[in-house]
């Protein structure tokens, strides 16, 4: 029962997928604390200051929060190109071909 469970990991990789969530899940915590700890303060800072706000996330309009959007946006759009440039120097494919 050991080795048909233990073949059923490795046949359907479910180590692997394992690995790539955890892995993932603190590449998300990188990420947000970039864009929190270093992006915001040095980038968008003006911008916030003109707005009245000292983060991101505090950014409202008639009541409605949209600095939390603004902000989960900015996190996916970072979090997409970093696994964007992982896949294109694991694959070594400048394009993804077609099959």
């Amino acid at each position: 029962m050991i080795r048909e469970f233990m073949g059923f990991l490795k046949h359907y990789g479910v180590i692997g997928l394992a690995i790539a969530v955890i892995i993932g899940g603190k590449l998300n915590l990188l990420v947000t604390s970039l864009v929190n700890d270093l992006l915001t303060p040095l980038i968008l800072q003006p911008a916030l200051k003109a707005a009245g706000v000292a983060n991101i996330y505090e950014l409202h309009y008639n009541g409605i929060m949209y600095g939390k959007v603004v902000g989960a946006l900015i996190d996916f759009m970072i979090v997409a190109f970093i696994v964007f440039l992982f896949a294109k120097k694991v694959m070594k494919e400048e394009i993804v071909a077609k099959k």
